[in-house]
């Protein structure tokens, strides 16, 4: 009989935490105060907090997040900024809503994140074009190499604006992410390691002109109210959400400790099968938002999988260089690591409610198929 495991299940998240979570959102509905209130200031406080941060904005998405980040550094039109073509679109996306060019550079093809020595190759060819900021994207839960990628942004005086809706939690030397660059933006979308029941973020930073910038975007550009100091947009954190996520935040070193059993467990299961496992570079810590495998044969074990009741998922089919939306529209730089990476990773289910039993029936119908690829 076939399995029935999803990929990820943001389901049995939310369910692990029920009484909880419905005693925070009746509390916001009795108090009348549904829009940048008392939960959202603790939440902004509480995550700040937990990531060593001085400054937390409430945002409405991790994509906004990241506008209001850039354009807290007065980054726009007719400014560059330098990211990766292997991201979720939104990281290039938010880039174009502030009004700059993206120009997209290779990854380390073990960490799968930007790859200081190609940033710096490319930041000589930029020259002339005006590089401002470097989006760092913590894919997968890994960290981007930040004490190589910081020193090169002081070098070339970038601005150093982290993309961490994967990485909740991770750290590299001590310091967690969010907490290198200038500024940082986080995802809340319900699948992350942080998720809320819909779509939220936050804007991170420690310096006090960026975050008071970054507050007075979120909403209209108001300082005082109806008052527009700049111009702004709507892109405020609600209540509910911020109710739910400081509940959640109470449990998401244990949840990120269960990853990191689970993908401890798939390490050792999965050693001598014919994939390329995942690696955690010396001083960092992995958070592993996915466990991602490299096969050259990924289509073939994702179609067996999937005949198994094993749900998987491709993160990212397409790089952004080859999106019909910004083909031919943004600059690529020398993308061979992240053209093979395309077509070789694989997400396996992670998730923190992922039974032990799920897991080594997973890695068990790998090892078949590998087998029998073998012999």
């Amino acid at each position: 009989m076939a399995l029935n495991i999803p990929q990820a299940d943001p389901r049995a998240n939310f369910l692990a935490h029920r009484a909880e979570i419905e005693t925070a959102i009746a509390e916001v509905l009795v108090s009348g105060s549904y829009i940048l209130g008392r939960q959202v200031a603790a939440f902004e406080q509480e995550f700040a907090s937990y990531l060593g941060a001085s400054y937390g904005i409430g945002i409405s998405s991790g994509t906004d997040a990241l506008h209001v980040a850039l354009r807290a550094c007065r980054i726009g039109p007719g400014d560059t900024v330098i990211t990766v073509s292997h991201t979720a679109v939104a990281t290039v996306a938010a880039i174009e809503l502030a009004g700059a060019a993206p120009a997209l550079v290779d990854v380390d093809p073990k960490t799968f994140t930007l790859d200081p020595e190609c940033l710096e190759s490319v930041l000589r060819l930029e020259a002339g074009r005006r590089p401002r900021a470097v989006i760092p994207v913590h894919l997968y839960g890994h960290p981007a190499d930040m004490p190589a990628i910081m020193d090169i942004a002081r070098r070339f005086g970038l601005l150093v604006i982290e993309d961490c809706a994967q990485s909740h939690g991770a750290v590299i030397q001590g310091k967690k992410v969010g907490t290198w660059g200038d500024i940082a933006a986080f995802s809340f979308y319900p699948t992350k390691n942080l998720g809320a029941l819909g779509d939220a973020g936050i804007v991170i930073t420690s310096e006090p002109e960026l975050a008071d910038r970054a507050r007075i975007l979120r909403e209209y550009g108001w300082r005082e109210r109806y008052v527009s100091e700049a111009p702004g947009m709507n892109t405020r954190l609600d209540e509910v959400q911020a109710a739910v996520l400081r509940v959640k935040l109470r449990y998401l070193e244990a949840e990120n400790a269960k990853r990191r059993q689970l993908a401890g467990f798939y390490q050792t299961a999965l050693g001598q099968s014919a994939l390329i496992l995942p690696v955690e570079q010396q001083g960092c810590f992995h958070v592993y938002h996915q466990y991602v495998v490299r096969s050259q044969r990924r289509d073939a074990l994702r179609t067996y999988l999937r005949g198994e009741g094993i749900g998987t998922l491709v993160h990212y089919p397409v790089p952004i260089h080859r999106q019909p939306a910004y083909q031919g529209r943004v600059r690529a730089h020398s993308m061979d690591r992240t053209e093979d990476l395309v077509r070789q990773l694989l997400s396996l289910p992670m998730f923190p409610e992922l039974t032990d039993e799920h897991a080594a029936a997973v890695a068990t119908t790998i090892l078949r198929w590998s087998c029998a690829e073998i012999g």
